[in-house]
């Protein structure tokens, strides 16, 4: 992410990012404020993946695998060899799990920009507690918001496609 901004050469510019691409948002943050004006993390677990995170995705992922509509979402997210890459991608993040990693790179205290934390209540596939998980990330940056929808599935950008979409514009575009 690092290396494709250097390369644009935009300046500060806002990211969004979604499930996984939410750590690469706030990491990309974390490393490099100077390229990055505003964030907008959506639907992850947070600073650690949650217990039984292992066992919810090797059900997702299976189930994705068994659902024409999520292959194809795959291939067009990933290309013709999405199963492979769905598949090393499913083993980094358990061995995640399993070792409790942490999931930033950096102590978040250091994140100074703006910073939304944008999920749904319903996400199956993210910790039961995110409301808390949410609140306790916001609390440890000084420019942090949280949003979370009562209702919807992973991920909110989806799910809450057009409320989504308008607190989102909210955020990015206020000072």
């Amino acid at each position: 992410m690092i290396a494709f901004l250097e390369y644009l050469d935009y300046g500060k510019v806002n990211l969004i990012g979604t499930s996984g691409g939410a750590w690469v948002a706030v990491n990309a943050a974390l490393e490099r404020p100077d390229l990055v004006h505003k964030v907008v993390a959506d639907s992850f677990d947070g600073r650690t993946l949650q217990n039984g995170f292992s066992e919810n995705l090797l059900k997702e992922r299976m189930d994705a695998k068994n659902d024409d509509f999520s292959r194809q979402f795959y291939e067009w997210c990933q290309g013709e060899d999405w199963e492979t890459v769905v598949d090393l991608n499913t083993k980094a993040l358990i061995e995640c799990a399993d070792s409790k990693f942490p999931l930033f790179h950096k102590p978040l205290e250091l994140l100074k920009l703006p910073i939304l934390f944008v999920g749904s209540m319903e996400d199956t596939m993210c910790r039961r507690n995110l409301d808390e998980e949410y609140s306790q990330m916001e609390q440890l940056i000084s420019n942090g918001k949280t949003y979370l929808f009562p209702t919807g599935n992973h991920p909110a950008i989806l799910s809450n496609a057009e409320k989504f979409a308008d607190i989102v514009k909210d955020f990015l575009f206020s000072k």
